[in-house]
């Protein structure tokens, strides 16, 4: 293939919100866990200590799912592989990988979803959580052999429980921009049928997302020309 250029004509910013309609659990590490915690904590910010959703869980979640929508995963034994054509859907907004020709990179960034401040004042005055932010939910293993029942404690975010999301999305010139936004809300709608984190067949991780806001700069914004402008939601 030979090479070609590609310009950068706009950024479009898609901010919104992510509610937790039950317990959200996306795992963090378990060192430093005091004596009596959670067997499995929740990933959360080393200097606030707030829980989040990392911008990769939701990126791989929408990824997964449109591929599976879009009859783009492939099933190899065990394993699936990430479509690589460079040219249907999920190509279009996530890219491929190094390795594979593509004529454009993935235009998709997705940031860290942080609680938005009405969750956090509510969360730090409820007397009714198990830790800083969080629950704790007791769940019993059984062994199907011996009916040894191994309990276990999963931390997990409230249900209620709003994060800001935002979305970053690369326009190439010769892009359709209402192609590739109609795409990302498809991959965002996938995920509200889905689960975010873990557990998600035992009914963690349903959430809600609302799309608040489409903006954009284009050249003359990042020149100064301009302000940055509102797409209609």
């Amino acid at each position: 293939m030979e090479n070609s250029a590609i310009r950068l004509v706009k950024k479009i910013f898609i901010k919104g919100t992510i509610k937790s309609l039950t317990g959200l659990h996306i795992g963090g590490s378990n060192m430093g866990m005091a004596i009596g915690g959670a067997d499995s904590p929740v990933l959360r910010d080393p200097i606030t200590n707030i829980p989040y959703i990392p911008g990769s869980s939701l990126k791989g979640k929408m990824r997964s799912l449109l591929e599976k929508a879009t009859g783009n995963m492939y099933i190899h034994g065990d394993k699936a592989d990430p479509c690589n054509c460079g040219k249907c859907e999920v190509c279009k907004i996530f890219g491929v990988s190094a390795q594979d020709n593509s004529e454009k990179p993935g235009r998709l960034i997705v940031r860290d979803a942080f609680m938005d401040k009405d969750s956090v004042e509510l969360l730090e005055k409820s007397s009714n959580t198990d830790m800083p932010y969080t629950e704790v939910k007791t769940e019993v293993n059984i062994d199907r052999i011996t009916s040894k029942a191994n309990p276990r404690q999963i931390e997990r975010v409230p249900a209620g429980t709003v994060f800001k999301m935002e979305l970053v999305l690369d326009v190439y010139d010769g892009d359709d921009v209402s192609d590739l936004i109609n795409i990302v809300q498809k991959s965002l709608n996938l995920v509200q049928d889905d689960y975010l984190g873990g557990s998600g067949t035992r009914g963690y991780g349903q959430v809600e997302i609302k799309i608040e806001s489409i903006s954009y700069k284009d050249e003359a914004i990042y020149a100064g020309e301009n302000k940055a402008l509102t797409l209609e939601v």
